[in-house]
């Protein structure tokens, strides 16, 4: 029957169409999820974005109630610590500050996020990172290594001085350059190891070249000194 096969032969061209359009949706989102993944994570701008060390509004009466933790799932205003039960099983970090500047420590921030290439620092005892650019009006005398982005002084060979900065690094399309781990990156990396970089020639916990951080730098051992003593003459007894 003509009118039949007509009719199935409609049919099947709609299921293409619809099947086709299907596959449409599949690869936008895929490629939208891809990009964000390049970008990434989607709680990384709002972080690096968010006022924090102001009063929480709803225990500004206890002490200690500055706004210094971040949810990464929630990706909402930063909190206090007695915020901290709205967030329980959450991943959270804490926002700390270096020189009216916000810092996050390497051993939280790097569980979820690849910090290759930032200039880690060494602020009271611990590792860190800061999280947005600082520019300077003038390089430092003798300067030999700056932030791609804000023109900082570094003092090692790392090509950021910031998560902001090596975010805007991806945005400007360098295809070397991402956020996410590679499968197995993490396994097995002590908390407190420091990111690393295709530029670095050595890591050095000396004083920031900028000079406005308290850094406890790290010098090597000293030999030990050792006492000489003058070998004494004849003993003469004393006279009766």
């Amino acid at each position: 029957n003509t009118h039949t096969t007509h009719t199935l032969f409609h049919l099947l061209l709609l299921l293409l169409q619809e099947i086709n359009f299907h596959l449409d949706q599949v690869f936008e989102v895929s490629k939208i999820t891809r990009m964000g993944n390049e970008m990434g994570p989607p709680w990384l701008k709002p972080m690096l974005k968010t006022d924090y060390f102001f009063p929480c509004p709803f225990h500004s009466d206890s002490n200690k109630s500055e706004c210094n933790m971040y949810c990464l799932d929630c990706m909402g205003n930063a909190f206090c610590s007695y915020c901290l039960i709205h967030h329980q099983g959450h991943r959270l970090v804490q926002i700390r500050r270096s020189s009216y500047h916000n810092v996050v420590r390497i051993n939280e921030i790097q569980k979820h996020i690849d910090i290759s290439c930032i200039q880690p620092y060494i602020i009271n005892s611990a590792k860190i990172v800061f999280l947005n650019e600082r520019p300077q009006p003038k390089p430092g005398k003798g300067v030999t290594y700056t932030c791609e982005i804000c023109a900082r002084s570094l003092p090692d060979s790392f090509r950021f001085c910031s998560l902001g900065c090596k975010l805007n690094g991806i945005r400007r399309g360098d295809s070397e350059l991402t956020f996410s781990h590679k499968r197995g990156a993490f396994d097995g990396m002590d908390s407190d190891d420091e990111p690393s970089t295709p530029k670095k020639i050595a890591f050095s916990s000396g004083s920031i070249s900028s000079g406005d951080e308290n850094v406890n730098g790290m010098s090597p051992d000293t030999p030990p000194l050792f006492n000489r003593h003058r070998r004494k003459g004849i003993p003469h007894r004393a006279p009766f």
